[in-house]
């Protein structure tokens, strides 16, 4: 699909993977609104469209169906990226996580839906798996949820299978896994773990890793989830739509293996970092030991071809990183 002057609404779009997203659909001529209450995104990732013609921002909650519903208004697209993050954050208040995660992205589907809205990709998550110990992960095959954030995210996939079959909405989920590079926000008790280790690294300060450090992800850089999002707005292929997808590299690595690349990347730009230490703490709660993405799904029905493995969006992210904090 050619994006030049198709009118998209980025929900969430002053977030980490949505300001992304923003910035490569105004690059290709889109016009783009971006809605964010700004709990959890920030104003200066959209700073450097606030000038732009083809950019415009709603400042709204999801939670409000008559601000969604407004939102929705005349748009081709809907990224549904808005959401509380963070495993731990769900564990602390699952009230609010359901709120914003659960009854916020159905105000969303029904608004994307009344205003006819031609299609809705939304992001999904790869804490879906819960206790599944089938590894690489494949679409059709979950467990059950190890935390309130893996129960909302599942029940959205569950909202637009229903909206599929009952409404005939053309909808794409994809189920991120472990999502990293420039704009991910390193600070607060919920920050992700890559820019939380890079920050402590530039601040020679010592990173902590949760347990022995043998847990181990699929990490996956920005420009990858970005692909996957163009891609899924654009497919023109029946059998395409109304589905969910791992959106990954498709390789794990462990918290150790993790922390040392940080250490050794970030040394280039500063060498005393190369000394700073890596400790040990306790397991975190609603952890799953492993995470492996099978991609052969996306690679099939939506051409996805992710162009970074972690390495390579490692020394991306750090350089931004060096750069900007």
């Amino acid at each position: 699909m050619d994006f030049k002057n198709k009118r998209v609404l980025v929900t969430g779009g002053a977030g980490f993977i949505g300001s992304n997203l923003v910035e490569k659909l105004l690059s290709l001529g889109a016009n783009v609104s971006c809605l964010d209450n700004f709990a959890t995104g920030h104003r200066h990732n959209i700073a450097p469209f606030m000038q732009d013609s083809n950019f415009r921002l709603i400042e709204a909650d999801i939670r409000e169906l008559k601000a969604c519903l407004l939102a929705c208004e005349n748009q081709d697209i809907v990224f549904h990226q808005a959401a509380l993050g963070s495993v731990p954050r769900s564990i602390h208040d699952p009230i609010t996580s359901n709120d914003v995660n659960v009854s916020g992205f159905l105000n969303m589907i029904i608004s994307a839906r009344d205003a006819g809205v031609g299609r809705f990709v939304y992001a999904a998550s790869s804490s879906t798996y819960g206790d599944s110990e089938h590894l690489p992960k494949v679409e059709e095959i979950i467990g059950k949820p190890l935390s309130p954030y893996a129960i909302t995210k599942y029940v959205n996939e569950l909202y637009a299978d229903v909206f599929a079959r009952t409404y005939g909405f053309q909808s794409i989920g994809l189920r991120y896994f472990n999502v990293f590079g420039k704009k991910q926000d390193p600070e607060g008790a919920y920050a992700a773990v890559i820019p939380k280790w890079v920050k402590q690294f530039i601040r020679h300060e010592n990173p902590i890793i949760n347990g022995d450090g043998n847990y181990s992800r699929d990490f996956t850089y920005i420009e990858n989830v970005v692909q996957a999002n163009l891609l899924a707005a654009s497919t023109d292929d029946p059998a395409a739509l109304n589905q969910v997808y791992n959106v990954a590299f498709g390789d794990r690595t462990t918290l150790n293996q993790l922390a040392g690349w940080l250490r050794e990347i970030l040394a280039v730009y500063d060498p005393a970092i190369a000394d700073v230490e890596i400790i040990h703490g306790d397991f975190r709660k609603g952890d799953i030991p492993h995470s492996l993405a099978s991609v052969d799904k996306a690679k099939k029905l939506l051409g996805y071809n992710p162009q970074y493995n972690l390495r390579a969006g490692l020394e991306e992210a750090c350089k931004w990183y060096f750069h900007n904090l």
